[in-house]
């Protein structure tokens, strides 16, 4: 299904395939917080927050 044309960059245009990306960038942030104690940890989990938190802004946008 092409993204819609309200659809920000680099996410998909459907509530199914954006929950799929939202869940799969939290259990890699959780995996990073896991192992927080390493350098390599923190900045796993500090990435795929971040991304997590932008997906999930992206994912409240759609409508279907």
């Amino acid at each position: 299904m092409a993204p819609s044309a309200t659809a920000p960059r680099f996410y998909v245009g459907n509530r199914r395939d954006g929950a799929r990306l939202l869940s799969s960038a939290l259990v890699i942030a959780g995996a990073g917080l896991v192992r927080f104690d390493h350098p390599l940890g923190r900045a796993v989990a500090l990435v795929a927050g971040l991304l997590s938190l932008y997906w999930w802004l992206c994912y409240r946008q759609l409508k279907h």
